[in-house]
């Protein structure tokens, strides 16, 4: 039997805070926005609040280089008005987590700052400074998966400091055990608060390989990355954290690993006294219409997206637990990518439908609950994103015109996720009373909370709707997985089974009418629909002929 826990059986929502509400007028999203909006996110039927980074910044990565780990952006306001908004979430059955990112800091962060004053410095090995090889030639070929090399020179200490990502972001040196202990004190800090846990930024980069050796084999933007991804002292660290720290805690830990394998994965979260993150985040359904990056773009595949869920779903089941989502920050707008932006609402539900129900932890994304859609500029200096303009430069250098890698841009820049968000028909979306700091969508009038929120066929009051039943069904939460039609390149269908209960869960990916036929053994009119797109669910010899992404629920 599944032993049951408080984060298995909790969703997430996922606040990037800059683009979700202004609360103060300077068009910039904060947590006096948060704190007017609590209510609105208990609405919605999930039981936890993960802030992306709210830490002072520089933002070259918009808050993923970090200048004080123990403050809030004076943009987002003050320690004063997150404990409000802390409590608030506490008193409304909301748990907050806060984004861990430890792999690196900005380079505007004291103990960097500290760290350049000199080799004898303490602060000077809390990062991997480094000689040169020659006067112009970095330690060794690592790339920065943000801006070309992954070494910057410092000309008053005759050194490279490695940055895997921007070089405003240095990479900490976690072997240094005095590093070690600034990461517990952080969690410390936090945890005393009252924060309820975190999301670890690319916590698998971590441990970096002893000697940092030079890769045989140049891959564009990815050198050298075996060097520093899944190493085992990252478990050693890990471990550590957790017995000297979260272990003292009813607290919840979730890993992002990018490139990550299920039998990874499971090194990490596998059940039992090894065990040193509770789930582990994974990219590789976000690559059924690209290759590895976004900006690599191809055709959508749901084969594809169908087996990354099922090969998650079967190797974690029994043994550790599943992350699911379809949306975050690093992502374009799942609506544009894998569904239909003329079936809006209805391919809406049918991508909700096919990871809201599947076993695991749901997380669900700002705007994502009202079909928000991608946002094309039309130029590429309108992007923010660091990481889109390091794909556009090499993208340029592959030989690809200027349009073209608009083109990829528009499609696959993460500034999709983070244009503000929608909250009805007034002017700047109802997001802010000042000048927004991003741009709002032209389609704010039409997509918005407002609109949808006394509409009971919504995609607003699906999302309420799919996850109070997740609540109220312990056969979502703790059923066993199984997929039908694996080969079916418009039907995603899938069951669960627990204690003499089955869901049947059939989506369509297409505008096309797609006949089902349900699997031997089931007899829909032996069920009852609890979740439909369409009116009218007309079952003819135990099947369907679907309409335009039509989707389906059956309780058994």
């Amino acid at each position: 039997m599944e032993k049951k826990c408080w984060y298995k059986e909790m969703a997430v929502y996922q606040i990037w805070c800059r683009s979700f509400c202004d609360g103060n007028g300077d068009g910039i999203g904060d947590l006096w926005g948060v704190l007017s909006k609590l209510d609105y996110i208990a609405s919605l039927n999930v039981d936890g609040i993960w802030f992306s980074p709210l830490y002072p910044s520089p933002n070259s990565d918009y808050g993923y280089d970090i200048s004080d780990y123990k403050s809030i952006h004076p943009d987002f306001g003050d320690l004063e008005i997150f404990k409000k908004v802390l409590d608030g979430a506490h008193e409304r059955g909301l748990r907050v987590f806060m984004d861990l990112v430890v792999n690196h800091t900005s380079d505007e962060h004291p103990w960097f700052i500290e760290s350049k004053k000199g080799t004898d410095n303490p602060y000077h090995d809390y990062y991997y400074w480094r000689k040169g090889k020659g006067k112009k030639r970095p330690p060794n070929n690592w790339d920065s998966l943000f801006e070309g090399g992954a070494w910057e020179y410092d000309k008053n200490l005759d050194e490279w400091y490695l940055h895997i990502f921007s070089k405003k972001q240095p990479d900490l040196n976690m072997a240094n055990p005095k590093v070690r202990e600034e990461v517990k004190d952080i969690m410390r800090f936090w945890l005393d608060m009252g924060v309820d846990g975190f999301r670890e930024d690319v916590i698998t980069y971590i441990s970096k390989a002893e000697g940092l050796p030079s890769a045989k084999v140049k891959l564009p933007a990815a050198t050298g990355m075996q060097y520093y991804t899944n190493l085992p002292k990252v478990h050693d660290y890990l471990a550590e954290f957790k017995h000297d720290v979260l272990d003292f805690y009813d607290c919840f830990t979730v890993g992002e690993g990018p490139r990550m394998e299920p039998d990874v994965a499971l090194s990490y979260v596998r059940e039992g006294k090894d065990k040193v993150l509770d789930m582990m985040i994974n990219f590789s359904h976000m690559e059924a219409d690209c290759f590895i990056t976004d900006f690599i773009q191809r055709p959508f595949d749901l084969i594809k997206l169908k087996k990354a869920f099922t090969k998650w779903q079967k190797a974690m089941y029994g043994k550790g637990w599943n992350a699911l989502y379809m949306e975050n920050h690093d992502h374009p707008r799942v609506i544009s990518r894998y569904g239909s932006e003329k079936y809006r609402v209805e391919s809406g539900k049918s991508i909700a439908a096919s990871y809201l129900f599947q076993r695991g932890t749901p997380f669900v994304y700002q705007g994502q609950e009202i079909g928000m859609l991608n946002t094309p500029l039309g130029s590429l200096d309108e992007y923010k994103d660091i990481m889109t303009h390091n794909n556009a430069r090499i993208a340029r250098s592959l030989g690809l015109g200027k349009s073209t890698v608009l083109k990829l841009a528009q499609k696959a820049s993460r500034d999709n996720a983070r244009t503000c968000m929608q909250w009805s028909d007034a002017p700047n979306a109802g997001f802010t009373e000042g000048s927004p700091w991003f741009v709002v969508n032209d389609n704010y009038r039409k997509i918005n909370v407002e609109s949808q929120q006394n509409d009971p066929d919504s995609l607003l009051n699906f999302y309420r709707d799919a996850l109070q039943f997740r609540r109220d069904n312990p056969v979502v939460v703790y059923g066993d997985y199984v997929e039908h039609l694996p080969k079916s390149r418009e039907l995603f269908v899938y069951e669960r089974n627990l204690a003499g209960k089955k869901l049947l869960v059939i989506c369509s990916y297409s505008e096309k009418p797609v006949r089902f036929d349900a699997p031997e053994g089931i007899h829909l009119d032996e069920g009852k629909q609890v979740f439909g797109n369409y009116e009218n669910n007309f079952v003819i010899s135990n099947g369907f002929t679907t309409r335009p992404y039509e989707m389906r629920v059956y309780l058994f």
